[in-house]
Parts: C-alpha cells; structure tokens; sequence
C-alpha cells in the first residue's frame, strides 16, 4: 500500500475511533458472537478491530487463570492488539483483507505459528519458535484472522480422553462443568472456544482430537477427507492419519474457516489433488432444507457397546427423530458386515511416531528444538502420563515404509475404503450417524468408568470425513452431547448440507454455566 494511502488511511481511522469513543455503547456481546455478526458490527461502524481483541483479551484474563480458571490457553499473542490495529487501518482504507477480517482465533499449540512458541504441550521444545507459520495457520491469517492464543492440549497430542501437559501445569477444564474433562488432544482449543476466548479455533485430528472435544463442549469440529487440507507445520503424531481442521460454536463459522483451508500445499504432497476435488464454494453449501430427502444410515457398529450411556442413548434416538421430522429417510441399522475379518488381517504392528517427529525436526534443522525422540526422553521434560508412549514409540526400528505391520495396515485401510464406499453406494446413503461419544464427559481424573470414544476407526482408517454437532445434552441438561455425520471421501460438501440443516433445526447450542460439576 503506498505511504499516501496508508496515513490518510490511519487518519481516517483516527477520526472513526474518535467517534466511536465519543458515543456511549455497551460492550459487543462476544459470548455468542459469529463471523457474520462480527463483520456487521464492522460494516455498521459499531465495533473496530482493535475493540473487538481487547474484550476477548480481557474475557481470558477473567476465566483462564482466575474465576472458573478453565487453564486452556498457554501463550498469549503479544503482537495481537498492533495487529488489530493494522487491520483497522486497512479496513479504512479499503475494506476487509478477506473473509475472516479480524477474526479472533485459539490455536493449538502443535501448529507451528511466527512469533509464539510451539511446544506440542512438552517441556522439551518450550521456548521453540519456529521460522514460519504452518499452511494452515498462514492461510487463516491472509484471510485476516488474528492468532489470539496457543491453547492446551494433551502432550505430544497422544489420549484423546484427557487435556494434560507439561508445559502448562494442571488440567484443562470443561466449561459445561468445570470437574469434568474436555477429552484430548484439541481439548485446550475446545475449552477456549467454547468459553469465547476466541470466534474459532484450530486443532488436530489423528483419531478423534477435533471432533472428541468439540462433543464433549458443544462445538461443531470438521475432520476432512484426507489429502483436502494441509499438515505442513503441524507437529506430527502419525502422517497416516493426522488431519488439521476447525472448531467453532456454529457450523456457518467452522464452514467459513473449511473454505479458507481446503487447498492443495506443495509442502504437504497428500494434498495433491485437493483443488481438484474439493468444491467451489463450501460455504454455498449453508442452506436449509437439505434433509429433506436425505439418506441417512444409523451405523450401530460404531457405538452400541455395553458401556453406552443410557443418557446419550436417549438424547441421539431424539436426535435420530429430529432428522426423520425433517424429511430424511433414515435407515435404522447399517453395517460394515465384512469389518471384521478385515480387521483381522492385520499383521504385526505399525507406531509411526519416532519417524514421523525425527523427519519432522530434521526439515527444521538448524532451528530445530530437539533432533531424536531419544533426546527428548533423556531430557526427562514431559508429562509423567506420556513417558511409555514416548518409550514405546523410540523401540520402533523400521521405517514405516519398511515395516510389514505399516504396510499391512495400510492394506486393512484400503479394503475397509472399499466396504464402506460399497454399502453406501448399494443403500444410497448421503451420510451415516453416530454418538460421537457413547459416555458423557468424565470426572477429571477418571480412567477407569467407561470413556465412550466412538471416533477412532471409521473416519481415520478409511480417511474420509466426519462432522460433529451438538445433539443435545445429559446430566440434568449441563453435559454437552454430539453426533457424528460421516461419508465417502470428497463429500464435505453434502455432509455440510446435513449438519448445517440439522443444526438450524434443533438448534442445541448453549453457552456455558461453569458450574462446578454436572451434579451426578
């Protein structure tokens, strides 16, 4: 921007804050705030940028360390009020810089991010600050968004039951009822999210990351089909099955963020094909009435086990009634009937973790923080919890593509692809649904009462994309409950439609009470 345009820019922009100051105005209402209203408080010269990341600074200040002290966020971003300002100048001058202008956003704290520490949760790397953004976190930014915080999340992102770390001491808190967990490992950003500490956030899925938390805090989270969206910068947990993605408290927000990152990466080659096969638009996809008609199939085999909360039970038959009432066929039990023997052919086993970290470090040598994963056991810095899987992981001897069990896993893969694209072609299934937890939230602490994770197989061994929404909640109304709409690869764009259309439905969402416990 030439140096003309960008002081008349700055005066004009001094004149609008002048007289927003001038005017009395009640705070803008950030606990339920969307992308939509952000951008219209803007349009309406109501709210700056600036304003806006002053109360979600001040709303973590309130509850993450002090009040209901929810401890999900482990690094502030120092230069996010100049750069709200930046943003206000530019808007001046000539509008927004691109769809997610000035939208606050919590990041976990495994993408790598310019100017903030990147710590996968390990003491090991704190004070590591990489040289660049990770794809994702870049593509958010030239969209306008502004990285507000680092969040929590489970170490080395390794359970997906609990939010704990050694670089943040404590637990993460759920919001809904502050003694029970946020699940793992995006839990950080989920509680964040959920608690309004940012409009969206981003976390990581390898078996159930995004879409566990955001159940668990009435979040909608979107993992993709594998090779849609970019790992590059991410810390990895295992190449074959991590994916990056977005949470947020509406399905017209995490859409919007979807839009932004769904692009191929030439530093991530599974992405390849994704500006071919992904849509034009998804955002075109937020309209009502796409379940009218739609084929729905419950998949059983995904949750009916003997640990199924009779409570969660009864809020997703409701939810399975709410999709009939809006004109979906839905069929009662489908079933992967070849899954087993499938299963059953793996041979040997496959931890992918040591290769994938140490190639990960060896690309960011010299500014890597560590270069083997036998350093960071020698360190001692981690979480007590994690040391037998970073044990287990530094006995591997093979290179994935070495290793018989990594190959023969990739083989059940692909055959359980197969079976899973065939039963929805041969019954014309849009989507299949499932509690995306059979339990609610547990007590913090509790590894032994069933965890109810439903998440782990379907979408992460075929790589094809699910979706979780509130369905509802247990415990007296203070538990958040999800459902999880899975489908064939490369069709986010009509289980968009779905959970778009069932959201404006039933409309679930509610904020959070921070109320001690659930009660029972």
């Amino acid at each position: 921007m030439p140096r003309q345009t960008i002081l008349a820019a700055i005066a004009l922009l001094a004149t609008h804050a002048a007289a927003l100051d001038a005017q009395p105005r009640r705070p803008f209402p950030i606990d339920t705030a969307s992308i939509a209203t952000i951008h219209a408080a803007f349009k309406a010269g109501r709210l700056t940028c600036k304003t806006l990341v002053s109360q979600y600074l001040a709303r973590i200040d309130s509850l993450d360390k002090k009040g209901p002290a929810l401890n999900a966020i482990v690094t502030l971003n120092p230069q996010a009020l100049a750069t709200a300002e930046l943003l206000d100048a530019t808007y001046a001058a000539r509008g927004p810089v691109g769809p997610l202008h000035c939208i606050p956003l919590i990041v976990k704290d495994n993408f790598e991010t310019i100017g903030l520490q990147t710590t996968g949760g390990s003491l090991a790397l704190e004070g590591w600050k990489p040289l660049q953004d990770a794809t994702m976190v870049k593509q958010v930014k030239d969209a306008g968004a502004i990285v507000l915080a680092k969040s929590n999340l489970a170490e080395w992102a390794f359970t997906p039951y609990e939010t704990v770390s050694s670089i943040l001491p404590g637990y993460t808190h759920n919001p809904y009822a502050l003694d029970r967990v946020t699940a793992g490992s995006s839990g950080g950003t989920a509680a964040a999210v959920a608690a309004s500490y940012g409009t969206l956030g981003l976390g990581t899925d390898t078996g159930n990351s995004i879409r566990g938390p955001s159940s668990h805090q009435a979040l909608v989270g979107i993992r993709s089909t594998m090779g849609l969206t970019s790992r590059a910068g991410v810390i990895p947990l295992n190449e074959g099955a991590d994916i990056a993605g977005p949470m947020a408290r509406r399905v017209s927000d995490a859409v919007a963020v979807f839009d932004v990152i769904a692009h191929s990466d030439p530093a991530d080659t599974v992405t390849a094909q994704a500006d071919n096969r992904r849509s034009a638009k998804y955002t075109d996809a937020l309209t009502r009435g796409a379940l009218k008609g739609a084929r729905i199939g419950v998949l059983r085999q995904a949750y009916e086990r003997p640990g199924l909360d009779a409570e969660v039970n009864a809020v997703f038959d409701r939810a399975v009634a709410d999709l009939r009432k809006a004109g979906a066929v839905v069929l009662d039990t489908v079933r992967v009937d070849s899954l087993d023997a499938i299963q059953r052919r793996q041979q040997g086993g496959c931890n992918r973790f040591k290769a994938d970290l140490e190639r990960y470090f060896a690309a960011r040598a010299p500014n890597a923080p560590v270069k083997t994963l036998a350093d960071i056991i020698s360190s001692r810095r981690f979480h007590p919890t994690v040391e037998q899987r970073l044990r287990d992981a530094a006995a591997a001897t093979q290179m994935p593509e070495d290793n018989p069990g990594c190959r023969s896993r990739e083989q059940v893969r692909a055959a359980v692809r197969v079976a899973v694209t065939q039963l929805m072609d041969s019954l014309k299934l849009d989507a299949m649904v499932y509690p995306t937890w059979s339990n609610p939230p547990r007590l913090i602490g509790d590894l032994n009462t069933p965890h109810g994770d439903n998440s782990q197989l379907f979408s992460p061994t075929t790589g094809f994309p699910a979706i979780t929404v509130p369905m509802g909640y247990t415990r007296g109304g203070t538990l958040p409950a999800g459902i999880s709409f899975f489908g064939k690869a490369w069709s986010e764009y009509r289980l968009i439609q779905l959970v778009y259309d069932y959201e404006q439905v039933t409309k679930h969402w509610k904020a959070p009470r921070y109320r001690p416990s659930a009660g029972n």
